[in-house]
Order: structure tokens, then sequence, then C-alpha cells
């Protein structure tokens, strides 16, 4: 471990939201002068806790030091003002402005009658930008630049505004092998001035290249800090999933066997497709009465990609066809027409909150139940049917959707396309946030759907959902699939290690 002393000490820290545990008496520190890594799966605690380092959450049990003596932030602006940024995975840059107001964004230098002075920040952002090692014109509009370049100018409004330790969240998730070797190259760089970085990524192989020292995270825990240099990617696996550990549910860690559907008819194609930035060259088959299993991590494509299967991206090159057909879907409403169904991973993109729940199981199926009238007593009596279904707590289709619990609202997603089944559904992280129960449920309705010969596309950034219900696995890496699982005994920690 490079660090030469603790610049920050956090000890004892918890943190819950509406009354679950996100964190559980973590201690954590961060040595001054190094590059710290921050692994763990999805939910395990490691976001919660650098937001509450960056002053985003401030309700938390525990104490925190920073060179020696206790803070307390009450906002991310305190944290800021102590030396302590962050920069998010989904960038807060303002496309419309140039590079340099970006740099000096809420801080831009004013002359003797308080105009700002253009010029002057035009210099200076310049010639920070280059001590830095960014070679990027200060006027130009940001929005027309690599979004590599966008990365390394936020990061350089961080460090401008004088930030000693420095949070990068999934930074290279959105990068090309270049920009990743660009911003490697800056982190060295600063972290050999004294500055501490904190990396979090899925990415266990740039984790291990850039780190100094690497703490591992699982349920709210903190389980291991060790040097970089000491392990390698299967020992984080490890214990990242709590192999070995019988407390851990068996699904965490039983083999699973995939028996792929290699002799039921094609229900839906994808070739050579490609979008900007999100997947590259991507070719896959879903059969009728299969579940094909996308995954990868959080910003490995998959997301685009299912979109694109939907009409909600439009591909840069490419076809999707369904029975030996080309299809033209320039939006969402030709793929449905053509059969093909999708739920959304933000139920807020998918459901309307303010609504009862029968209105959002019908209104799929509207210009089914009358072409002028609307029929509410058909739309209760629909609704119904999929409140026992579904199994849908608390049976009420008069209940506002907001008022239900997340997997409920996931199944009322789902519902709204049962009532005339697709010939393909798609799922995007389907069981995100969800408990154990509500996960058994969404596993035991696809098994169902996939019975009545629909194909399938579940894809998620969670392993534990895809081995439940996938029959096949395809695994996505920074854009690509780099590995397709067919006939063969799976494991948690093998899908893992291929993504």
């Amino acid at each position: 471990m490079s660090g030469t002393s603790p610049i920050l000490e956090l000890s004892g820290i918890s943190k819950s939201f509406g009354g679950v545990d996100a964190l559980t008496d973590v201690d954590f520190v961060l040595n001054g002068g190094e590059v710290h890594g921050i692994v763990g799966e999805n939910g395990a605690g490691k976001s919660t806790l650098m937001k509450i380092i960056a002053g985003v959450h401030t309700d938390f049990r525990g104490t925190m030091r920073l060179d020696g003596a206790e803070v307390r932030f009450h906002s991310a602006r305190d944290a800021q003002a102590a030396g302590i940024g962050m920069v998010y995975q989904e960038l807060s840059i303002v496309r419309d402005l140039s590079v340099a107001e970006n740099v000096f964004l809420g801080r831009q230098p004013t002359g003797a009658i308080g105009l700002i002075a253009w010029r002057r920040m035009a210099r200076e952002a310049g010639d920070h930008l280059r001590g830095l090692g960014i070679d990027v014109d200060p006027q130009a509009r940001m929005g027309s630049l690599p979004i590599g370049i966008q990365q390394l100018v936020e990061l350089s409004r961080i460090l401008f505004s004088g930030a000693r330790v420095i949070i990068l969240d999934e930074p290279t998730s959105a990068l090309s092998p270049p920009e990743i070797e660009r911003l490697f190259d800056l982190l060295r760089i600063l972290r050999n001035g004294g500055r501490t970085i904190v990396f979090i990524s899925h990415f266990l192989d740039d984790v291990l290249r850039v780190s100094d020292t690497i703490t591992v995270f699982r349920n709210g825990r903190k389980v291991v800090t060790a040097a970089a240099a000491d392990i390698d990617k299967s020992w984080i696996i490890e214990r990242m999933i709590g192999a070995g550990h019988g407390e851990l549910e068996a699904g965490y860690t039983k083999d699973i066997r995939l028996c792929s559907k290699d002799d039921a008819p094609i229900a839906l194609q994808a070739h050579h497709l490609s979008l900007s930035r999100a997947y590259l060259d991507v070719s896959l088959t879903v059969r009728a009465g299969e579940v094909l299993g996308v995954y990868g991590f959080m910003g490995c494509g998959q997301i685009e990609l299912v979109r694109t299967l939907f009409g909600g991206l439009k591909p840069d090159h490419g076809a999707i066809r369904m029975g030996g057909r080309a299809l033209r879907m320039a939006n969402t409403a030709a793929a449905r027409r053509a059969g093909i169904a999708f739920v959304h991973e933000s139920r807020r993109s998918m459901l309307f909150f303010l609504e009862p729940m029968y209105k959002n199981v019908s209104i799929s199926i509207l210009d089914r139940l009358s072409l002028l009238l609307l029929k509410p007593r058909k739309e209760r009596q629909i609704a119904g049917e999929q409140v026992r279904r579904l199994r849908i707590v608390p049976p009420s289709v008069e209940r506002l959707v907001g008022t239900f619990s997340g997997g409920n609202q996931q199944k009322i997603g789902l519902a709204k396309w049962l009532n005339f089944l697709p010939k393909v559904l798609i799922l995007s992280e389907p069981t995100r946030g969800m408990d154990v129960g509500a996960k058994a449920d969404v596993v035991r309705i696809v098994s169902g759907l996939r019975d009545q010969g629909i194909g399938i596309v579940v894809a998620s950034t969670e392993p534990e959902t895809v081995l439940a219900m996938a029959d096949r696995v395809l695994v996505m890496k920074k854009g690509e699939i780099v590995r397709e699982f067919a006939n063969e005994v799976i494991s948690k920690d093998r899908l893992l290690a291929a993504a």
C-alpha cells in the first residue's frame, strides 16, 4: 500500500433506507497518495459509503475523521469545501457550455466591474488542462467532445476546486481502451502528486491495474482490505460472493445446469447490431420457449441493446428479424405491433404512479377493449385477474401504483403485457431492488411464460437473477459479447469472471 498516512478514517458507519440496512458497522481508512479500489456486487454498500464521504447522505451513524479531526458533512458543498469531490457515472457536465465554462462552473472569474472575464477563463482553463496532460480546446463545446474527454474535464474541475480526495464512480464503464489508458495515466500522475483517489468499479481487471489498495464489500459490510499487489481476480470474486460461507443463500454459490432450446423455432434474431459508444457488432438469437440471459456489469451495453430490440434506440448498423423478415422498427409502437413487449428497468418510466393499478394494467390494451369509449368495469376485471395470477399485494385494483412496494410495482409492469401475450418479452433488470420473496415470484412468472412458448430476454447486472431464469447466457463486456454459456454447468463465479 503506497499511502503514507491516513487522511480519512470512518468508524462504525451504519446507514439504512426505509428500515433496510444499506451499511452495517463499517470501518474504512483512506491513506494519502493512494488509489484505493472499491469492489462489490450491486447493493453491497460501496456507493452508499462513498456518498456519505461526499456529503450526499448526511443521516448516518458512526464517526468520520479528516486529518485526525472529527467532521460531519451536512451537504456535498461541505465535503467539497473540505477537499472531497466525487465524479459520478452520470456526468454533471453542461453539454451546451464550453470546456472552459465547465472547468470554472459556478466559479467564473470576473473583471473589475463584475463581468465574466472570458479570455482569462479560457486561458486559465487551458493552462490547467495542459498541466494535467489534457490536450483540448478550452473554447470547444463540451457536448461535441468524446465522453472520455468529457470525463477528464469533469475530473479537472473537481481538481481545480482544490479536492485532495477524488471519488470516481464506475469511471471506465463507457470509455474506449485508449480513453481508459489516458484516464489511468492521469490517475497515476495525481497519486504521485499526493492526491488520494477512490476508484469504484465492477471491472475487476481495471481495479487491479490501477489500484494500490482494494477493499471488498458484501451485503452492506466491509469484508476485507488488501494490497492490490498481493491478490488477484479470483481472490476478489471469492470474497465478493462469499464462497465457502454457509450462511449465504444457496443460489449464490450453487452450480446451475443450462439447457438451451437449440431445436425450438427462432422468435427473434439480431444481426451485427452496433450503436455508437454503447455496443459493437452484436448478434444474437432468441428461440420460442427460451429464456436468453444477457449478463454484464453496469455500463457494459446490455441496457442499450435491449432498448434497441424494442425500438427505443435506433442502431447505427445491423438488422433485427422476426419470422425470417427484417423489422423496420422506427419506434416502440412498431415493436409492439410486431409482437415484442418490454418491461423497463425503471418503474417510473413504465408506470403511472398517481393512477390506480387497473389503469396501469389496461393501458396497453385500451385499443382492443374499445374504439371509442373506455370500459372501466372491464379494465378492473382484467386487472383483477392479473392480481390473482401474479400474487400482487395488496390485491386492490383501485390502489395507486405509487403506494405499492417495488416488487409489486414490477409485477404490475409485467401485468401490462400478459393480457395478450407477446411473441418476445424483454425484461431489463427485472428483479432490481426486490426482496427474496418478490424475486422468487418473478422467477416463477417468467418460467410460466417460457413454458407457454414465449421467447424471453432477461438483461441484468445481477448474476443470481440470470442464473435463476436463463436457459442460455450471453456475457457482455464493454459493449461486446465476450462469452456464451449453453448446455453446460455454470456457477456465479464463472459468470463474474467472464464479465
